[in-house]
């Protein structure tokens, strides 16, 4: 299969080869931002990171953007080295340094930083922290509906990896999306450990049965913003929405499908494990929740 696609499927844009990177307070160009081999995040994955959109001059949901980094430091033990407001700054100056203003998209990446021998404990890591921050000219480019396909690998338990965790450590998820490209999918759809069905390798999941949307109760993933959004969205409009668990049965027999994340915002799903969910194109009430969603953006970055 030729056509792969991936929710994070972007237009070339050749402005990107001179884009300049923040590493650790300088801005430094693109071939020369690099960190140490003895950095924690590229050892370990020991750090945390947050993915951030930029329409018409001003960061979407900046401050939940913010709220969800700072908990997850927190939560990992890991001193940013700035506060909410230097983070702020730091990002909007690579913004400002890059000249852009729309279609555009930031990693903000934090990791405890170099340590002093290649070795686990944290202690190792006595330089303080690493902060890059990466921002792309990015039009997200989707010709066609993703492809999913369940896997065998889970969403774990919180006392192991707690999926609500944005940490540097994805391999179980690159296992999972590796798993689904080799059975001739686009993206993987992850179960939880009781073998409902919870999101996928980059995006939570949703489905819409007769008029409702339905999506994981949350326990077993990434609690992403723009999926809130959409709840949210969903409860305002007077659209029934409802975080439950379902299976698999439920979800071939959907009416639609879809996934939301940061990049790409609403994504239709038109098939799951060789099964085309409803006709296999964007539905309506995808198409009709996009619209609710581009008009808080809109408001939201006015």
């Amino acid at each position: 299969m030729t056509d792969k696609l991936t929710t994070h499927q972007a237009e070339e844009d050749a402005r990107n080869a001179a884009i300049l990177i923040h590493v650790n307070g300088r801005l430094v160009p693109r071939a020369e931002a690099m960190v140490s081999v003895y950095d924690s995040g590229f050892m370990l994955g020991d750090g945390v990171w947050e993915g951030l959109r930029l329409y018409n001059g001003h960061w979407a949901f900046l401050d939940e953007h913010m709220d969800r980094l700072f908990e997850a430091a927190k939560a990992i033990d890991l001193d940013i080295g700035l506060d909410r407001d230097g983070v702020i700054a730091a990002l909007r100056e690579t913004q400002a340094a890059n000249g852009m203003q729309d279609d555009a998209h930031a990693r903000l990446m934090v990791t405890r930083g170099v340590k002093s021998h290649p070795f686990q404990h944290p202690a190792l890591s006595r330089s303080g922290p690493t902060r890059v921050i990466i921002i792309e000219h990015s039009r997200p480019r989707l010709p066609r509906p993703i492809r999913l396909a369940t896997v065998p690998h889970l969403r774990g338990l919180p006392m192991t990896q707690d999926p609500k965790l944005n940490s540097h450590s994805k391999l179980n998820c690159i296992l999972a999306c590796i798993a689904a490209e080799k059975a001739g999918a686009d993206e993987a759809l992850m179960l939880d450990i009781h073998g409902f069905v919870n999101t996928t390798n980059a995006c939570n999941f949703f489905i819409v049965r007769k008029g409702a949307v339905w999506t994981s109760t949350g326990d077993y993933c990434m609690n992403g913003i723009t999926r809130q959004k959409v709840i949210d969205l969903c409860r305002a409009d007077g659209i029934p929405v409802f975080e439950r668990n379902f299976s698999l049965v439920d979800t071939y027999g959907a009416d639609e499908a879809f996934l939301t994340g940061t990049f790409g915002a609403q994504t239709p799903v038109g098939e799951i494990d060789g099964r085309m969910i409803g006709s296999g194109q964007m539905g309506p009430m995808t198409e009709h929740i996009r619209g609710l969603y581009k008009a808080l953006i809109a408001k939201a970055c006015a």
